[in-house]
């Protein structure tokens, strides 16, 4: 193959700080990072240094990332939520925000747009209550002060949203941000999957190359934490995904070809991602047979060929799964709920 691919036109669409460190381990940049699971919920906590910050294009701070199976059954959600809370818990104490602190809770989005109105679907359902501090209404002890709002996007409101945030931030003076949004992610198996905790802020729309302002303790003058859940992945990841797919699939049929068993299954309907520890690589022989020039290409190599092939053209789609309209609701309950039992003690 003569054709030189350029792999730096391709630039990976991912706000997820944990897949910016596996795509760095392929390099050889050795990040530490703290794991800790309940049950099949797993926890990464990440602590990015300046010397890692231009590295990773990751600013210097905390990340927190919460990885589950599923939120959609009420058990699994409640099992999230609780993980959620306690880690939200546990990043305050580490800002050293006390219970006191009065919040803003901002719902970033476009709430005409599914797979963006996360954010404003979380600031309907989270417990706000400045307004009753404000009227001296005798608030039970165990609640702090919190307001929301949602200012929506650029395309519809002509103001950059980190203009808006800080506006507001100068009128109502809260201590500390908590900035919901929708993430996009690099990996079809963490979207709807994931939840980001980060104290750095936030870059509305990084993810789908739309970038703006940045929201942060920099430019807001007050502790930012941006908490966001990706629900979109781009063509790119989808096909480039499909390949690796393909080749887990072959080894699988050609290691299990001829077991006893397999004539029982109706071909296609064995989940073998779930195997794909006892599964043997294809060779490059192999890989070549079954996929000519491409199956010689590295994953990141294959992902900037099909960059250079859907970019120009216009198919980089952003796509999202098809029951989107149901999950972001239960993403959002899941969002609120851990979000005021955190906030507010005695909830």
């Amino acid at each position: 193959m003569t054709h030189e691919i350029d792999l730096q036109k391709y630039q990976m669409r991912t706000d997820l700080l944990i897949e910016t460190i596996e795509t760095s381990k392929e390099k050889n940049i050795n990040i530490n990072s703290v794991k800790k699971k309940y049950g099949d919920i797993l926890v990464t906590t990440v602590d990015i240094d300046s010397k890692h910050e231009k590295i990773l294009n990751k600013k210097e701070g905390r990340y927190i990332t919460i990885e589950y199976d599923d939120i959609t059954d009420y058990n699994n959600r409640e099992k999230v939520t609780s993980v959620f809370k306690n880690e939200l818990k546990a990043l305050l104490n580490y800002l050293k925000i006390n219970d006191n602190a009065t919040c803003m809770i901002v719902g970033l989005g476009n709430d005409k747009s599914t797979p963006d109105a996360l954010g404003p679907n979380v600031i309907e359902n989270v417990l706000v209550t400045k307004h009753l501090f404000d009227l001296d209404v005798n608030v039970e002890k165990g609640f702090r002060e919190v307001s929301a709002f949602s200012p929506g996007v650029m395309g519809s409101t002509g103001i950059e949203t980190s203009k808006i945030i800080k506006g507001v931030s100068e009128q109502i003076k809260p201590e500390f941000l908590l900035i919901i949004d929708a993430l996009a992610a690099q990996s079809v198996f963490r979207v709807n999957k994931t939840i980001q905790m980060t104290n750095t802020g936030i870059n509305p729309g990084s993810g789908v190359g739309n970038k703006r302002e940045e929201i942060s303790k920099e430019t807001i003058g007050i502790p930012v934490i941006a908490i966001g859940i990706p629900t979109v992945v781009d063509a790119v990841t989808i096909v480039s995904e499909t390949i690796n797919f393909l080749f887990k699939h072959v080894s699988y049929q050609k290691q299990n070809i001829d077991r006893p068993l397999n004539r029982l299954i109706t071909p296609g309907t064995e989940n073998y991602l779930k195997k794909t520890d006892k599964l043997e690589a294809l060779n490059k022989e192999e890989k070549h047979n079954l996929m000519g020039i491409v199956g010689n290409l590295t994953e990141e190599q294959t992902k900037a060929l099909i960059y250079e092939v859907l970019t120009p053209i216009g198919y980089n789609l952003m796509v999202t799964p098809k029951e989107i309209d149901f999950v972001v609701l239960k993403l959002a309950e899941m969002l609120s709920d851990g979000i005021n039992q955190a906030l507010h003690k005695k909830i």
